[in-house]
């Protein structure tokens, strides 16, 4: 596949960037599917800032890693078994597009035993 430069304008500075044939064939060969939204002086700032813990987007907090995570309580919904009809638990909300089943059913639907590495899973 022949690739030509392109210029690009950056979502950060606004200015127009030169996305090289090279850097092309080069994001290619990685299996990148996107091509960069960022110059690259902006590109390495942001990189700068984010090994220094600088600023960012603000998605998610920033945990320390000093602390650890407090643990999540496990939340479960009651729901009826679509084959045996026994009320049971899942910790997962069900959506109403596939039946649910308890586990003694979900075995048996899967072919026996739970085996597998790491033992048996746990019951719901």
């Amino acid at each position: 596949m022949s690739f030509a430069d392109k210029t690009l304008t950056c979502r950060d500075c606004g200015m127009d960037f030169v996305f090289t044939a090279g850097e092309q064939e080069f994001y290619a060969s990685k299996g990148f599917v996107n091509e960069p939204t960022r110059c690259p002086s902006c590109r390495q700032n942001r990189k700068s800032q984010a090994s220094s813990g600088g600023s960012r987007d603000d998605r998610a907090p920033r945990s320390s890693s000093y602390a650890p995570a407090a643990p999540r309580e496990r939340v479960s919904y009651k729901v009826t078994c679509a084959n045996c009809g026994q009320e049971t638990t899942v910790p997962f909300v069900p959506r109403g597009t596939k039946p649910v089943y308890c586990s003694d059913c979900f075995d048996q639907m899967r072919g026996g035993s739970s085996g597998g590495a790491g033992g048996a899973r746990p019951r719901y």
